[in-house]
């Protein structure tokens, strides 16, 4: 990821599971964390990118993954 990338590794590891397509329930699983967890680092991620919603923010880690560090 770039070195500008906003997000914390947190909010990285749950954006590129939704990413992946995973519901919160099953991200939160995988992490073995809440669900509300998982919701807030979303909403957060959300904030940070200027994101409206879980495509955006799924298209947005595309985008950052693809953008040379």
């Amino acid at each position: 990821m770039p070195s500008s990338f906003p997000l914390t590794a947190a909010e990285e590891r749950v954006s590129a599971l939704l990413l992946e397509g995973l519901t919160n329930r099953s991200i939160a699983t995988r992490l073995v964390i809440s669900h509300r967890t998982v919701e807030t680092h979303i909403s957060r991620a959300l904030a940070k990118t200027g994101c409206k919603n879980r495509v955006e923010l799924a298209l947005w880690m595309l985008t950052m993954r693809s953008t040379p560090a």
